[in-house]
């Protein structure tokens, strides 16, 4: 399994219908978080495998997706048109993490 380089935001598998926020992202709000988990949560039960959620070196929000190599169920075209979907309907909650990233992690001046 490649190495995922940067900052793991969150993570669901659905191999062990587990969720994880990394507690450094516990000072979002509570309705930023729920959207997350919903959001990794109902991708891992449409798609299957282990979507992770991280964080680049410049501050790019990035999908991870990873599938064990036996599972046949798992859905590698839906993952794609999955990822693109959130991208295109969450694009405002994903570039608000991107600019929380860069301004509290990177120090970065994001206005």
């Amino acid at each position: 399994m490649e190495e995922i380089k940067g900052v793991i935001l969150c993570a669901s598998s659905a191999y062990e219908e587990k969720y994880y926020l990394n507690p450094d992202f516990e000072r979002l709000p509570a309705g930023v978080k729920e959207e997350l988990q919903i959001l990794c949560v109902l991708y891992t039960a449409d798609v299957g495998g282990i979507l992770t959620l991280h964080f680049d070196e410049e501050g790019n929000l990035l999908f991870h997706v990873t599938a064990k190599e036996e599972d046949f169920l798992f859905d590698e075209i839906g993952s794609v048109l999955k990822i693109k979907q959130i991208q295109s309907e969450k694009q405002e909650l994903l570039e608000g993490l991107e600019m929380y990233y860069k301004a509290v992690f990177l120090h970065q001046n994001v206005i």
